[in-house]
């Protein structure tokens, strides 16, 4: 399911056009101004009971190895988004 097939399904189940739909999925999931990015950049955690929870998580700087040429490189300690679903959708799921 794509976005625009996720706002399909939500204006089926709310009530709400299908355009409206759209608009608030781009406000909680837009990666550039959407709720869910603003708050893992602040360092926040966005806990959804039910379904889970997105943070952001810190990955160590560590070594690797060019494939082509066999030389170690560094690379450089980054922060990444991470999702945990919680116990209820894991038990649907499953």
């Amino acid at each position: 399911m794509n976005k625009s097939e996720m706002a399909k399904s939500l204006a089926n189940k709310s009530g709400l056009t299908q355009a409206m739909s759209a608009e608030v999925l781009e406000m909680i999931f837009n990666p550039v101004f959407g709720i869910i990015a603003d708050q893992l950049q602040a360092g926040d955690k966005v806990s959804i009971g039910g379904f889970g929870t997105f943070e952001a998580r810190q990955r160590a700087a560590r070594t690797g190895r060019n494939p082509r040429t066999g030389e170690s490189i560094t690379i450089a300690a980054k922060n990444y988004p991470a999702f945990k679903a919680a116990k209820s959708l894991n038990d649907r799921i499953a």
